[in-house]
């Protein structure tokens, strides 16, 4: 780079609404001085003197800069024509500052910052930020100079190592926090809990902000092999009734929670352990004195939800905005001074859909150079392919391009084992339709058409598991189907993701065979299962090939966290497909491919 682009934005952002002072010495917030407010009307004499500001939340940017899908390699479009990324934020986040007053708001994020697009990917892999020298990650960039005064930490900053995220940290101008990551051994935070920030008023005395970061439990199971013996992630609530009181008796006027954690109460990975995965509308209802809280984590949008505390009797205001930067929330916040002191007399929500913005031609002018980078980089054609394939049809037939990545996966597996006493039992491999848009096309295929099959950062593992537990394994799965009867009429569209089974937590075998019969209820949906060609003998063994997120616990799945590991791997399943086609040069579905399960209904297949 021509100039330091830390140094420069440091200048140029230093000037904010807030006096932000970090809770722990393990990552101080760097000091901003609190801007002039403007002039404000000043209350007449004996009548009550209020004030007004607003706090801007967003999640869940997953590496999300520019309005552009690096999968599909064009802008990002969806079917409700939402846009994503930063650049469209910050246009959105300028029009409330000049609209409010830029000394009277603050602007928060909810954690998962730094891993899922290929721009995130290639700044921790291919150019890592950790490398001597190394740039700035483009997400430090984009956040500093929209001028972000705290965020949360979220499970995927940990995909890529705790050095990656160390350095990422270090390099943004404003705190990660998270009250509820904890050194392994001293137990002490490993982040900052909290941060403080001054906003002043016309009235006299400032009001002060605090914003309390919660980060996700599951991060002990999702990513085990980088937190193990390193940090630990205690609940929620235990954390926030630990620094809810003690930020208050620090002068507190308004609590703010920043929760890398959906609302719901539930666990995606059920009772492995003792802390709710979804734990945000739990610690409203269960710990006094929070005004506010940003959800994350769980990839919905909810302008406002509004629950009850047990303690106190009040509202606590929450609001996720969705995903990727689609959604900007907005907490209006109005306080009275009552008795020689701040109070909040009122909490309102909302969101902003980024649709409505043009992205900002300095956030998108700033990574410009980046962005050509790894456009370039995804653009790089790495073999060719017989014949077209889609994943359209993923979630309801047994298609190529999902066989693609059990096959690669399988393989990748026996060539480990060769050699070992595991050598000569059968190998399986699961997969999931992780991507509905994901495509091969015919003839030249790119390093994004090969990464656009796999989205996520799982790394591959060999368990081992009988017969019987593939058979409770596949029962388990076949729950994302809607129960339909013989007789109704099949939507596709509707047939899928019962019970909000996001469609990564849906598996599909590859090397057995068998049925799967949607008139019966979850548990007895799964018959004819075999192996070549004969049924499955519940005692039988296999390897299974499995990611990582599955053999931790992730959805729940039976049986796998508990089986025998007999091999894993460190690298992603994405740059292993990646390089399994650069190997073979040519990729043939007739090699591969074939249709081994089937929806049915009585016996009757439900698609030709």
């Amino acid at each position: 780079m021509g100039f330091d682009r830390r140094t420069f934005m440091g200048a140029s952002a230093a000037t904010g609404a807030a006096v932000a002072l970090a809770g722990a010495s393990a990552a101080p917030a760097a000091a901003a001085p609190a801007a002039a407010a403007p002039a404000a009307a000043a209350a007449p004499s004996g009548k009550q003197r209020t004030y007004s500001f607003t706090v801007m939340g967003t999640t869940d940017l997953h590496g999300n800069v520019f309005n552009w899908d690096y999968f599909t390699d064009k802008e990002f479009d969806d079917k409700a024509h939402n846009d994503i990324g930063l650049a469209k934020i910050s246009t959105l986040v300028n029009q409330v500052r000049a609209e409010k007053g830029r000394c009277n708001t603050l602007l928060i994020d909810a954690g998962d910052t730094i891993q899922g697009t290929q721009l995130a990917y290639y700044y921790a892999k291919v150019d890592p930020i950790t490398a001597r020298r190394g740039p700035v990650h483009p997400m430090a960039q984009a956040m500093n100079a929209i001028g972000y005064d705290a965020a949360a930490i979220g499970n995927h900053e940990f995909n890529y190592g705790i050095p990656v995220l160390r350095k990422f940290e270090e390099q943004c101008h404003f705190p990660l926090l998270g009250a509820n990551a904890l050194d392994a051994k001293t137990l002490k935070p490993a982040f900052a809990p909290y941060s403080m920030h001054r906003l002043r008023t016309p009235h006299g005395r400032d009001v002060k902000v605090a914003v309390l970061g919660l980060t996700n439990p599951g991060i002990a199971i999702w990513d085990k092999a980088n937190v193990q013996g390193k940090m630990t992630f205690p609940g929620l609530e235990e954390q926030a009734a630990k620094y809810v009181p003690r930020l208050r008796s620090m002068g507190a006027d308004v609590v703010i929670v920043s929760a890398h954690s959906g609302s719901s109460g539930t666990s995606s990975y059920g009772d492995q352990l003792p802390y709710i995965e979804n734990a945000a509308g739990l610690v409203a209802e269960q710990v006094p004195g929070i005004d506010a809280i940003l959800v994350g984590h769980a990839h919905t949008e909810i302008p406002e939800y509004r629950v009850k505390n047990k303690a106190t009797g009040k509202d606590v205001v929450l609001s996720e905005p969705l995903k990727w930067g689609q959604r900007l929330t907005l907490f209006d916040f109005e306080l009275a001074w009552e008795r020689g002191r701040w109070s909040v007399s009122k909490v309102s929500a909302k969101v902003l859909n980024s649709n409505t913005a043009a992205e900002d031609p300095k956030i998108t002018g700033l990574l410009a150079d980046e962005h050509r980078k790894v456009v370039a980089y995804v653009n790089q054609v790495i073999g060719t392919s017989k014949l077209a394939m889609s994943s359209a049809e993923g979630p309801v037939k047994d298609v190529p391009i999902i066989d693609l990545i059990s096959h690669v996966q399988a393989e990748t597996v026996k060539g480990a084992l060769a050699g070992t006493e595991w050598a000569a039992l059968p190998v399986l491999s699961q997969a999931s339709c992780f991507s509905r848009t994901a495509a091969i096309p015919a003839g030249q295929v790119t390093i994004k058409d090969a990464a656009g099959l796999y989205p996520f950062e799982n790394t591959l593992e060999a368990r081992l598991l009988t017969g019987a537990q593939l058979k409770d394994y596949l029962e388990y799965s076949a729950k994302y189907y809607v129960q339909t009867a013989p007789g109704d009429v099949v939507d596709p569209a509707k047939l899928t993701n019962a019970e909000s089974t996001p469609d990564y937590n849906y598996d599909a075998l590859y090397g057995l065979s068998y049925d799967i019969d949607i008139a019966q209820p979850k548990g007895s949906r799964i018959s004819n299962l075999s192996f070549q060609g004969k049924p499955v003998d519940p005692a039988a063994r296999f390897v299974l090939a499995v990611n990582n997120y599955r053999a931790s616990g992730g959805g729940n799945f039976p049986h796998v966290p508990q089986a025998k590991q007999l091999w894993s791997n460190s690298e992603e399943i994405r740059t292993t497909i990646i390089q399994w086609v650069k190997a073979k040069g040519t990729i043939d579905p007739a090699q591969f491919a074939s249709v081994d399960w089937k929806l049915t209904r009585a016996g009757v297949p439900v698609f030709s």
